[in-house]
């Protein structure tokens, strides 16, 4: 096993600036919800469970100590559907609607007319129930149709544990141990929060592709990455009071070629093995990324 330090976020006072997403063009602005990213900036992590848990370590050796349950935040991502592009057709399911930047209701066959057409324009779709369905595939949440003009874009904004439990069942196969799911689980919230706060565009967070980690909205969420989601929910990897961008890859081959240079990273296949030899979660990320503890996004409240 590589001892290397985990690749660190600082968080600091910029990285609080820097979460506040704005999104602008001619006519409106948009802004994540500013009570979410409030709590998520002011107190990221529990520091009192950080020391508690550093000091276990220093016991144990290099296995992460698993926090209590506390209520955390679970604040909202943009991802871009780059796998979905170019956009085709849009439709709507279940109690979901479109409405344009004025709030008016928007038909979804008005839309795919749109779509066709290099005009640039904003219109959302989704709803507190229902599903959007992006080129036939189904999104929870707020999917966004942007187009500023070079092209319609999609961007689907959802709470941070909806997605980490799709990008679970995307990148691992569903049905694997539940402790190497639970792992990904962690490993997918901490890349995803670092991306939340350095985003890798203006308008959205993180891409859908293996570029960033993988994710397909409904499709590839199930019952194990749910729960592998909930059983963790909140957990992240920290390193020194700052966040790791937890790397990972298929084989620990590939990881070693494509990560060496950053800093740890995860082999999955790696993870299911030591699963099935019946370590647990934490004892797997501990193998991975030595030196980092387990902290918990907690809520201001």
């Amino acid at each position: 096993m590589r001892h290397v330090r985990p690749l660190l976020l600082t968080l600091t006072a910029s990285a609080g600036l820097a979460a506040l997403i704005a999104w602008s063009n001619s006519a409106v602005r948009f802004k994540t919800a500013s009570q979410d990213t409030e709590a998520l900036l002011s107190a990221l992590f529990d520091a009192e469970a950080q020391r508690n848990n550093q000091k276990h370590q220093q016991k144990t050796g290099s296995v992460p100590a698993v926090l209590p349950q506390t209520k955390t935040v679970d604040p909202q991502v943009r991802i871009a559907l780059l796998s979905q592009s170019p956009l085709r057709q849009v439709k709507t399911q279940n109690g979901a609607d479109c409405r344009n930047q004025g709030g008016i209701p928007v038909q979804p066959e008005v839309i795919n007319e749109m779509l066709a057409k290099s005009t640039t324009g904003l219109v959302s779709c989704g709803g507190t129930r229902g599903s959007v369905l992006v080129n036939g595939r189904a999104y929870e949440g707020i999917i966004y149709l942007l187009n500023r003009g070079q092209g319609w874009l999609a961007i689907n904004q959802i709470n941070l544990e909806r997605y980490v439990a799709s990008v679970v069942g995307a990148e691992m196969p569903s049905h694997w141990n539940g402790e190497a799911l639970k792992a990904q689980a962690v490993a997918a919230r901490s890349y995803g929060l670092v991306h939340m706060l350095r985003p890798a565009a203006s308008d959205w967070n993180l891409g859908d592709t293996t570029r960033w980690q993988a994710y397909a909205g409904r499709t590839t969420s199930s019952d194990s990455t749910i729960q592998a989601t909930e059983l963790t929910r909140g957990l992240v990897l920290s390193f020194k009071g700052g966040l790791v961008e937890s790397l990972y890859a298929a084989t620990q081959k590939i990881s070693d070629e494509a990560h060496g240079h950053l800093g740890a990273s995860m082999s999955q296949h790696g993870a299911q093995e030591l699963a099935q030899q019946g370590l647990r979660f934490n004892e797997i990320l501990g193998r991975y990324y030595a030196g980092a503890s387990l902290a918990r996004i907690k809520s201001d409240g």
